[in-house]
């Protein structure tokens, strides 16, 4: 859906999508900072939480089980640029990573249970890739056409990917020259599941753009600022790509969603569950103790100046916070009272 960074409390239950847009996100620093977000950021818990936040659990499955990401490189990508998020996805699980952490992270999002009390899985796992580097479905894609993609990435007649409904992920990554509708106007990600009228199975899926050369002030932000922004500096990228840099915090939105609301029937807050409001979109824009409107919240600068929240396996990231139901406010492995 699209949505603001603000916290995000009634008023985001009304906002409207396509059905396959139920479960998306953007960043959305459209907000200016102003002395009241300073002042509120001195409160914990004015990041995100709020009683009017009823998350609920409605009866669906979690991934429980082992999780493996299946990659789908669509269109042109650069050796470094898969190592950047090939490290980022198995930090998920290195529990030895340098604190704060991404595996300190995602104990936040193993705290979600299904209806036999099992948790979402501590693992997860990098799996099988795929390269379309040829751009089999052309460089505009429709939210249908992305499901033919990973029909071909499945059924290829060489190296097909597995297909492993009950605890495979299928992450399809769009390079900077392609275009997704609603990419950039209203979404910088978003997750479903595969229709099997479409691809033969019922996947969960993710997709997530480049926005390096469309609009790296929407989907980058705080690594770029948009136009409209004026004298706002654009933080340090801790890897050097400020495209992939605001990939990262939008693969970690959905792969978190994805294990907790697969089949868009688990956890997420809201009536109807076309319009899911799940536990990263209760959580956008919020990176660091006191995070809100347009303030991302407090982070740590790198030696050579570059910003960040979380240590990965040898990287350093920026992740966006997740909501605990256990505690009902938004929550990351950096936050100042941990």
């Amino acid at each position: 859906m699209r949505r603001s960074p603000a916290p995000l409390l009634v008023s985001v239950l009304t906002l409207l999508s396509l059905l396959l847009s139920a479960a998306s996100w953007r960043p959305w620093p459209h907000l200016k900072a102003n002395n009241t977000d300073l002042a509120l950021g001195n409160n914990k818990k004015f990041e995100g939480s709020s009683d009017f936040v009823h998350l609920k659990y409605h009866m669906g499955p979690v991934l429980t089980a082992d999780i493996t990401v299946h990659t789908i490189w669509y269109g042109t990508w650069q050796r470094r640029q898969k190592k950047i998020i090939r490290e980022f996805i198995s930090s998920i699980s290195a529990a030895d990573s340098k604190p704060p952490s991404v595996a300190g992270w995602w104990k936040t999002v193993q705290l979600y249970t299904d209806q036999t009390g099992q948790n979402v899985s501590r693992t997860v796992h990098l799996g099988a890739e795929k390269n379309d580097r040829f751009y089999s479905h052309g460089k505009s894609l429709t939210r249908l056409s992305i499901q033919s993609v990973i029909k071909s990435a499945v059924t290829a007649t060489t190296r097909p990917l597995p297909t492993n409904p009950q605890g495979g992920l299928y992450l399809l990554l769009t390079s900077d020259d392609v275009s997704v509708q609603d990419f950039c106007g209203q979404v910088c990600g978003f997750h479903y599941f595969t229709f099997p009228s479409i691809v033969g199975y019922t996947l969960p899926y993710a997709w997530v753009g480049n926005s390096a050369k469309l609009c790296p002030g929407v989907c980058a932000y705080p690594y770029a600022v948009p136009e409209y922004m004026p004298g706002l500096k654009p933080f340090k990228s801790p890897n050097g790509d400020v495209g992939v840099e605001g990939m990262i915090s939008v693969i970690a939105h959905e792969i978190a969603e994805l294990a907790s609301n697969p089949l868009v029937n688990a956890w997420y807050a809201g009536q109807d569950p076309s319009f899911p409001v799940e536990i990263a979109d209760l959580c956008e824009g919020i990176y660091g103790t006191g995070g809100g409107g347009s303030y991302t919240g407090q982070l740590m600068d790198d030696h050579d100046g570059a910003t960040y929240n979380m240590n990965g396996i040898r990287r350093k990231f920026l992740v966006q916070w997740v909501w605990s139901h256990v505690l009902s406010y938004c929550t990351g492995p950096n936050a100042l009272d941990q």
